[in-house]
């Protein structure tokens, strides 16, 4: 059976799919062959991409480890992608055991392949939602049962945002989000930066323009304005390895240089 054939009829398998994208670029198999040739077109421009993606999961896991040690059991990833090691449940219930997640994604492909995964795990939840609109995802009765606004939770938009187009009104996307976290609540965000880009980089961003969601970047002026009437934790908005490397491993060469932001915020 080819695998065009194998494909479910609820899946686009025909235009490049971002989620199945940065899977290929993890090394994962939960992508097809337009995926995985928009990827190598990508990636003939920049070559580091699968690096910066390792980076970018790496990230997360300190993020939301940061955030467990500051004493949050709640956590929504939004545009959570697909299925990986290291994924937020993971880290959240090794470290804190009870911790809630919920993972938020339109993918359908996402959503398949997490149900069946998350299927037996307490405290943790998968719901199909669109980041560009807030209030639906704050209202889905399974986000409800799980998370309780009133205590601190963690937002995860990591690797979101660049998706999510100026016509769109990200900053009023967040704004809405950060309205409902209470004291003491997270957010935390990577974002592909347009500071440090070269013609290669932006030759790479344009590709996406024929993916399934095309790429805005921003500078680190614009991605620190997403954290408007927030605490900055330290060391505030960076490159990915430089947002609090691991002790025993420090960042990897040229890690100022990378073009792609993290920064953790805390409602005050």
């Amino acid at each position: 059976m080819s695998e065009q054939e194998r494909v479910p009829d609820s899946i686009d398998a025909g235009t490049p799919n971002v989620a199945r994208m940065y899977d290929f670029y993890l090394g994962g198999k939960d992508n097809y062959e337009v995926d995985r040739e928009m990827a190598r077109q990508v990636m003939r421009h920049v070559p580091d991409l699968p690096f910066i993606a390792r980076e970018n999961r790496a990230f997360l896991r300190r993020a939301v480890r940061a955030c467990v040690d500051a004493g949050v059991r709640q956590f929504v990833d939004l545009g959570a992608g697909l299925p990986t090691q290291g994924n937020v449940h993971e880290i959240a219930q090794g470290a804190a055991p009870g911790s809630r997640v919920v993972y938020v994604d339109i993918d359908p492909v996402v959503l398949s392949h997490a149900r069946a995964l998350l299927m037996n795990v307490d405290g943790v939840t998968t719901i199909q939602g669109d980041v560009r609109r807030p209030d639906e995802i704050l209202a889905h009765p399974e986000l409800r049962d799980l998370i309780d606004f009133r205590e601190p939770v963690a937002v995860l938009m990591v690797a979101v945002l660049h998706f999510v187009q100026d016509d769109d009104d990200p900053y009023g996307v967040v704004a809405r989000l950060r309205a409902e976290m209470a004291p003491g609540s997270h957010l935390v965000i990577s974002h592909i930066t347009a500071d440090k880009q070269t013609p290669t980089v932006r030759d790479a961003a344009r590709i996406y323009d024929r993916a399934s969601a095309a790429v805005r970047q921003r500078s680190q002026a614009e991605v620190t304005r997403f954290f408007e009437g927030m605490e900055l934790i330290e060391p505030g908005v960076t490159t990915l390895s430089l947002w609090r490397p691991d002790a025993d491993l420090g960042p990897p060469a040229d890690a100022d240089r990378q073009w792609a932001l993290a920064g953790v915020g805390r409602m005050p």
